[in-house]
Order: C-alpha cells, then sequence, then structure tokens
C-alpha cells in the first residue's frame, strides 16, 4: 500500500514556504532539508500570487505521485482575514485581495480536499502542540505582525475570523503611514519593512536632521513624515510607497538606494553600528508597547515570537525583554520565547490543517479554532 501525504503551503508577504508532509507531520520534500520556497510574485498582483500557489501545489501533487505517495489533502495557511468555514481569504493588506474564493480554487485545479486558515493562527497551533503549551499568544514578527491564541488546544479565531490583527495595534500617534491607511500602527512601526524604510531615511539625512534625533531636518520637514532631499519618505505607506507613479520599497526605492534588509540591519546593530542601533532600538520600543497591550488584555501564559525578525536571536530578545521589563505593572508577566519552529510554522500548521481535512473533508475550520 503506498504512504498517504498531505500538500502543505504557507503564503507570506514575499515568500511561498511549502512541503510535503508524511502522517507523522514530518516534512518528506521536495528539497534536501524537506521543503521549499519561491517568490510570490505580489508585485505582479494578486492573481499572479494565485498562480504561483497553484502552480507550486500542482508540482508538489505530481512530485509526491512520482515517488509513489498518495497525496489526499491540501492545508494552506495565507495572511489576513479568512472564513476558514466558507475556505475565502476576505482580506490582506499585504497581499491585496478581497474576497478571494481560493479554497474552491485550489480544490478545482487539484482535486483534492482543501483546508484554508490564517496563517498566524495554523503557526500558534503548530508552536503550541511542537512545545506542549496550553496558554500561548504566537506573535510572528517578519512583512507584517499578528497573533494568535491557543489555549488548551484551541485557537480563537473571533467572531468575523479577525481575531489577532495584532499589527493594527495603535502604538504611536501620528507615526509612520501604515498599509491599512492608518498612521501609527504596530506593523508600520516595527515590522521588516518598517525597520528597512527608517534605516534608509537615517541613512540619507544629513546631521542634524536625523529622523531619530527628535529635531526637524535641514529643509524644515517634520521628522518621521516629511522628505529627505525632497522626497517623501515617512509619509509613504511602510512597503507601499510609490514615486511619481511608480511603486518603490519604502523610503529606500524612494531614494534610489539598494534595501538594506531588516536581518542586516540587526547585524550591524549587534555590531554596534549607531545608525542601526538608534533604528532597531526604536523598532523594538513599538514592538514592547504592542505585547504589552495584547498582555494586558489577553493574559497570556506565554508569548513566542517568531517571523523573520526572531532569527536575530538576542539581538531582539534582549533588548525586548529589558522594554517590557521597563512597562511592567501589577499584572503577571508572561514569558518571552522564541518560536521552536521559526519560519516553518506556517507550513506545521498547513500539514496539521491538511490532515484534519483529509480526515474530516467536510470540515475546514483550524483544528480547535473557535
Amino acid at each position: 500500500m503506498r504512504p498517504e501525504v498531505v500538500l502543505a503551503a504557507d503564503l507570506g508577504g514575499t515568500s511561498l514556504k511549502y512541503a510535503i508532509a508524511d502522517a507523522t507531520g514530518a516534512f518528506v520534500g521536495p528539497g534536501a532539508d524537506g521543503a521549499g520556497a519561491c517568490p510570490t510574485g505580489r508585485e505582479r498582483g494578486t492573481e499572479a500570487v494565485v498562480e504561483t500557489l497553484l502552480a507550486v501545489l500542482e508540482s508538489l501533487r505530481d512530485r509526491a505521485t512520482a515517488a509513489g505517495r498518495v497525496p489526499v489533502a491540501v492545508g494552506v495557511a495565507v495572511p489576513g482575514l479568512v472564513d476558514e468555514e466558507a475556505g475565502i481569504a476576505r482580506h490582506s493588506v499585504n497581499l491585496g485581495w478581497r474576497d478571494l474564493p481560493l479554497r474552491d480554487r485550489i480544490e478545482e485545479r487539484l482535486g483534492l480536499p482543501v483546508a484554508l486558515a490564517n496563517d498566524v493562527r495554523a503557526g500558534g497551533l503548530a508552536e503550541a502542540e511542537l512545545a506542549g503549551l496550553d496558554d500561548v499568544l504566537f506573535v510572528p514578527v517578519g512583512t507584517g505582525i499578528a497573533a494568535a491564541q491557543v489555549r488548551n488546544g484551541r485557537v480563537e479565531a473571533g467572531a468575523h475570523g479577525a481575531a489577532g490583527e495584532l499589527g493594527h495595534v495603535l502604538v504611536r500617534s501620528g507615526g509612520r503611514l501604515c498599509a491599512c491607511g492608518r498612521r501609527g500602527c504596530l506593523e508600520a512601526e516595527a515590522a521588516a519593512a518598517a525597520i528597512e524604510a527608517r534605516y534608509a531615511e537615517v541613512l540619507a539625512a544629513p546631521e542634524p536632521g536625523s529622523p531619530l534625533s527628535g529635531r526637524p531636518a535641514a529643509d524644515g520637514a517634520p521628522v518621521g513624515g516629511g522628505a529627505v532631499g525632497g522626497v517623501p519618505v515617512g509619509g509613504a505607506p511602510v512597503g507601499g510607497a510609490a514615486v511619481n507613479g511608480a511603486p518603490v520599497r519604502g523610503a529606500a526605492g524612494a531614494l534610489g538606494r539598494p534595501v538594506v534588509t531588516a536581518a542586516e540591519i540587526a547585524r550591524r546593530a549587534a555590531a554596534g553600528e549607531p545608525r542601526a542601533v538608534a533604528v532597531w532600538q526604536r523598532a523594538v520600543e513599538a514592538l514592547a508597547d504592542g505585547l504589552s497591550i495584547a498582555s494586558a488584555v489577553l493574559d497570556p501564559d506565554v508569548i513566542v515570537i517568531g517571523g523573520g525578525l526572531a532569527q536575530a536571536g538576542r539581538t531582539l530578545f534582549v533588548p525586548l525583554e529589558a522594554a517590557l521589563a521597563e512597562r511592567a505593572t501589577f499584572l503577571p508577566r508572561p514569558r518571552i520565547l522564541p518560536a521552536a519552529l521559526g519560519d516553518r510554522a506556517g507550513c506545521a500548521g498547513a500539514t496539521l490543517l491538511a490532515r484534519a481535512a483529509s480526515t474530516h473533508p467536510t470540515s475546514t475550520r483550524t483544528p480547535g479554532s473557535r
């Protein structure tokens, strides 16, 4: 009898991660380490993202079949608001879609039962299961910022599938413009694109007009919301600005400079480069404010930090712990832990979804969600 497998995909803002998983949940392909990744193609629009996802899943199905395995279901984790019962991706700021019947599109293409869920809730469920945690708030910090609350094996989806949009909690009144249209959202202040944009501004700004100095720039532009060299930077939505009609990536694109990644900025901060230290600490302070709000409202036992920024290790966790300690009140403080699954959390969660779909194909809601 040929072994059964499931196909898993985690669709992020910029990267699509995918894997074939066996009955135990272990990744068995396609790469040497059991998984793969590729760009989403979001710069080409929503349909290009969907087509990339469909093509990858088709390739996984064909690869599994050729290896003598039987694909029985698909699990897909996506960002933003998701109606898991209906299989509809309601809204994603980072991918630009609304009311997309994604589950139906995948089922029609692959001929397999499909489970669709929010990526953060799927990842949180996987992290909680792996670590045996009963009460956890999972917070991935990468292209965006969100959260998933898992208690006793159940993940909170909310009445409208919108629970956990921590990235759109206000942490800086009048701060940077977020892709959602508001200013000062946590995501606009502490996500990777925000760090990259602010660092580009600092590199371009002449002293004493550094956006971090708290003083107006030399040309009189307001700090964090004016212009550098006559080009608007602070007022453009992080990760989605445009100059003269051409899309750019934050301030770096507007200034014609190559983007210095958040990972590189973290390395420079760890090495003591003053501008990187200042930019990094500013993001950490904003993240600490957001986590303090979440902790006060939800009272989690453990906060698990994942996503790309968590890969910075002590460069993130040491100042974050210190910032949270400064904000401590009479309320109990949750433990802060790095995600055990790293950037595989979404794919691991998608595997759980697919396994549930293969057993109960008519029920595609995130296992344990409510």
